[in-house]
């Protein structure tokens, strides 16, 4: 897993052979953030990542300047591991919960710019994830909700969708209130 943008742009991290987390791919990153970095100013932003995994998002968000990132990761394993990366590239800018997604959602009285989810595929709710984030009042206004996900999934009905780009296997669906 590398940093593919930014004041990191190029450092490289190995999480191990226990993670089971599946990182975005770097074609998908520089796509992502290439739409992103044309559309917001990010030393003026929070951003909240939900379902971290390896926390290769949150890093990408930091390396280009946001403003705080919130990292949220259930697994214990991947939480240390994130916490052993921030700590490694001295950032203080950063945090991280270990707690469970949807718990986070409902718990948290902070506001965020922008909220990135890649959920596992495999999740029994992922079809809830959407109504979740939206309707916890925690986007800011004129924010948007990104959301990775295989193309079996089309939120193209849904009243907040906005867009969807696709890389390869990689589907962001964009979401504003």
């Amino acid at each position: 897993m590398r940093i593919v943008g930014g004041k990191y742009k190029g450092r490289m991290f190995h999480p191990g052979k226990k993670f089971k987390a599946r990182p975005t791919t770097d074609v998908a990153k520089e796509g992502l953030f290439n739409i992103l970095e044309n559309r917001y100013e990010f030393s003026t932003k929070n951003v909240l990542d939900l379902f971290s995994g390896t926390g290769s998002m949150g890093y990408e968000f930091v390396s280009r300047g946001s403003k705080q990132v919130t990292l949220v990761e259930s697994d214990f394993i991947h939480y240390k591991f994130i916490l052993q990366v921030l700590e490694t590239l001295e950032i203080e800018n950063a945090r991280v919960f270990k707690a469970d997604v949807f718990k986070f959602l409902k718990k948290s009285h902070d506001s965020f710019n922008i909220i990135f989810a890649d959920p596992p595929f495999d999740l029994p709710a992922f079809e809830k994830i959407v109504d979740a984030v939206l309707s916890a009042g925690i986007l800011a206004s004129e924010g948007v909700f990104i959301l990775e996900h295989p193309k079996e999934y089309d939120f193209s009905s849904h009243p907040d969708f906005r867009e969807i780009r696709n890389y390869g296997k990689v589907h962001f669906s964009f979401f504003e209130k």
